[in-house]
């Protein structure tokens, strides 16, 4: 926090830089300084929120981010039938996980059940082994495996996409994204180190995810530039957040422009299951959440 108000530019602004071939993911990422990692969620990280503010009074923020992006694009390239009719619904996924899990009804799910079975969803999605898995929720790696066991019984294709990615990423020693941007780890998936080895191998399987997720919003910016341009809409991007857009509008096309952004980020609907946005104003970026 010390450092921000030092780095402000001439007018008066921060200005980040966005590194486009930095991460192996394919994400942007933020530097000089880092704006992608100013914290969220508690008392002190609103407090630094509520500093960044847009250019005039008579502007706002709008922030737009992506509903559960990762899990959407791993019912759509698993294919997995459960996963993809609970979006399809839009039932809570966490909440069904929990219900199939522990069989029981969905309405008889604790916030607790719903926890544990959201970090298992999570869990899942970034190739977690049942001893990360154990840690995550303070149980012994047994209770864990169980859980997965369950999960995969739940979700067969899951099951199968990770481990046809494996197989794939073993065979030709990369991954790909839905757009077929590759990540190479054949080095590392033949390490003579197992905990170089296993990281791979968690990366081969959350890579198509995390990397299609990264395509995907990249893609939404190039079209919202070109719509609010077209629009002649009074709006400028200032952020990307991973899976969240930060720009600030002036007040008279609040509603337009929240009309364009949730278009330009649906990007007509590319998935087997809803691609969402969650569009939220107020007067800093920390009203906007």
């Amino acid at each position: 926090v010390d450092n921000l108000p030092k780095l402000l530019g001439k007018d008066n602004k921060l200005h980040t830089h966005f590194n486009q071939i930095v991460t192996t993911t394919g994400r942007l990422s933020s530097s000089d300084p880092n704006l992608q990692n100013i914290p969220v969620r508690t008392e002190f990280s609103n407090r630094i929120r509520a500093a960044f503010i847009p250019c005039a009074s008579d502007y706002s923020i709008i922030a737009a981010d992506y509903s559960q992006i990762e899990l959407r694009l791993l019912a759509h390239i698993s294919e997995d039938k459960a996963l993809i009719d609970a979006f399809l619904h839009d039932v809570d996924i966490h909440t069904l996980t929990a219900s199939r899990i522990l069989d029981i009804p969905p309405e008889d799910v604790t916030k607790e059940m719903r926890r544990k079975a959201k970090a298992v969803n999570f869990g899942i999605v970034y190739g977690q082994t049942r001893y990360g898995l154990a840690s995550a929720l303070g149980i012994t790696p047994i209770e864990a495996q169980t859980f997965i066991d369950k999960y995969f019984r739940q979700y067969p294709k899951i099951n199968t996409y990770i481990t046809n990615t494996l197989i794939q990423a073993h065979d030709t020693g990369y991954v790909e994204t839905m757009y077929g941007r590759r990540r190479y780890l054949g080095e590392e998936l033949n390490s003579r180190n197992s905990k170089i080895r296993e990281f791979a191998e968690r990366a081969a399987i959350n890579a198509p995810l995390q990397g299609s997720a990264a395509d995907l919003i990249k893609m939404a910016m190039i079209r919202l530039d070109k719509d609010l341009t077209a629009k002649n809409i009074p709006a400028k991007m200032l952020l990307q957040v991973h899976d969240e857009l930060v720009l600030e509008v002036q007040n008279d096309y609040l509603d337009e422009a929240s009309k364009i952004i949730t278009k330009a980020m649906e990007l007509d609907q590319p998935l087997k299951v809803p691609l969402v946005a969650d569009v939220k104003i107020g007067k800093t970026w920390k009203d906007s959440k």
